[in-house]
């Protein structure tokens, strides 16, 4: 305390600028994913994926950061979430769907906040995704990072927000895709020691297709990986094998039933409301390849292929 009423006052007052700045950028959620950098495996990054109409978010909920999603502005969807999996605990929570005010206005509270019952601002309607858009379309509100994936209050309502939404068809949120995030948390609830960090994401149509007006863009495909680098594979039957993917393992999932089969094939043995809709397990390295073919650059989902 001696050497701080020691100095001059002009010193005194950066101290306070400087002090106040540093509290601004660590309370940022939009337009950085350094402080919640912890969500991603060595605190970096996908790479290849951003462009200059991307936003990065830090998912902020209670006054704590639970996740990272890359938004895409112009298609109004997540491009990827990116979360750290915890066992499944409680039920599935019953919450209002939230927006983020700072895709609006870049000084707003860095917190998410729930849509109002009356009239959205129009700011908020042109930046993001908005409960409408979803309402009487033939789409559910499919989450990347799914609430299934927390076992912490705080941690499931977060992901309650549009910016961990897309257009998801019915026949795959509730049916192949629903089936592949329950065998991931199983997997990882039995084998993982440790943190496992998990990235899903979506593939868009090579032109775009959208609902409500050209305002959200449909992603043909889903797709996920997990990283887990202490992963055991004791006591493991032989015949699970080939769903254990060890350190890494990824998927893309189908959300169209008419698309090509050259990514995902069909199971043509399934129902008639799930058909179509099949997930088809791969490595990491098979995934970045697929994801390299339709958005044009090499993409790497973790740092180093998730090499300890």
């Amino acid at each position: 305390m001696q050497c701080l009423n020691s100095a001059p006052r002009s010193l005194l007052a950066l101290s306070v600028v400087v002090a106040l700045a540093s509290l601004w950028i660590c309370r940022a959620e939009v337009g950085g994913f350094t402080a919640c950098s912890q969500f991603f495996y060595n605190k970096l990054p996908p790479t290849g994926l951003e462009s200059d109409g991307t936003a990065q978010i830090c998912q902020r909920y209670w006054n704590r950061y639970h996740f990272a999603s890359l938004y895409d502005r112009r298609r109004r969807t997540p491009l990827y979430s990116a979360y750290i999996f915890s066992p499944e605990g409680g039920t599935r929570p019953k919450i209002n769907w939230m927006y983020e005010p700072q895709l609006a206005y870049s000084k707003a509270g860095p917190d998410m906040m729930p849509f109002p019952r009356g009239p959205i601002d129009q700011n908020v309607v042109e930046s993001q995704a908005v409960i409408l858009d979803y309402t009487n379309s033939s789409y559910t509100r499919g989450h990347l990072n799914p609430s299934l994936h927390h076992s912490d209050v705080g941690d499931k309502n977060a992901t309650f927000t549009l910016t961990n939404i897309v257009p998801q068809k019915e026949g795959s949120n509730d049916g192949p895709w629903a089936d592949f995030e329950g065998q991931t948390s199983n997997l990882l609830t039995k084998h993982c020691e440790k943190e496992a960090y998990i990235v899903t994401g979506v593939i868009p149509y090579e032109t775009d297709r959208w609902i409500k007006h050209d305002r959200v863009a449909i992603p043909e495909y889903l797709w996920s990986a997990y990283c887990c680098p202490s992963y055991k594979v004791e006591n493991v039957p032989i015949t699970n094998l080939t769903l254990l993917g060890l350190s890494t393992l990824a998927a893309i999932g189908r959300n169209d039933p008419n698309s090509t089969e050259e990514i995902v094939p069909i199971d043509k043995k399934k129902g008639k409301r799930w058909r179509g809709y099949d997930v088809r397990r791969m490595s990491l390295k098979t995934l970045e390849m697929y994801l390299k073919q339709r958005y044009g650059s090499a993409i790497s989902i973790f740092d180093n292929g998730c090499s300890p």
